[in-house]
């Protein structure tokens, strides 16, 4: 059974920074694609980050230069690490992992939550201004 828990959400003030982590199970994770998304109601989910197995990482324009994604294979676990929190960052971050064929390189399906299999509970996130 796949499991995927997001952890180190929280209340912050605008400015801080938090790292999120995920760590996954029942999966071989170092061959798996890792992502963070997010969502506030009545909004779509976002993507954030992803990182493919290859450690290649990709993060949208909205958290480029701020965010930053990692992964620990020997741990099966991924992180998001969040500097410079605005108030704007406030939503539930979702974990995900998809097993993404070597021949579908790039950021196009890395950054769509159709390409992902599994998904974690989330973890909520609020920055206050």
């Amino acid at each position: 059974q796949v499991q995927l828990v997001e952890s180190g959400g929280g209340l912050v003030h605008a400015g801080d920074s938090l790292t999120l982590s995920c760590a996954t199970s029942g999966l071989s994770f170092r061959t798996y694609d890792m992502a963070w998304f997010r969502q506030t109601p009545g909004k779509e989910r976002e993507f954030v980050a992803a990182i493919s197995w290859g450690d290649a990482t990709y993060h949208a324009d909205s958290v480029k230069g701020r965010f930053t994604i990692s992964r620990d294979n020997a741990k099966n676990t991924v992180y998001l690490e969040m500097n410079s929190l605005k108030p704007e960052d406030t939503a539930e971050y979702y974990c995900a992992a998809a097993d993404i064929p070597p021949t579908m390189g790039g950021s196009y399906y890395r950054t769509r939550g159709g390409t992902y299999e599994y998904w974690g509970q989330g973890t909520q996130v609020t920055v206050s201004s």
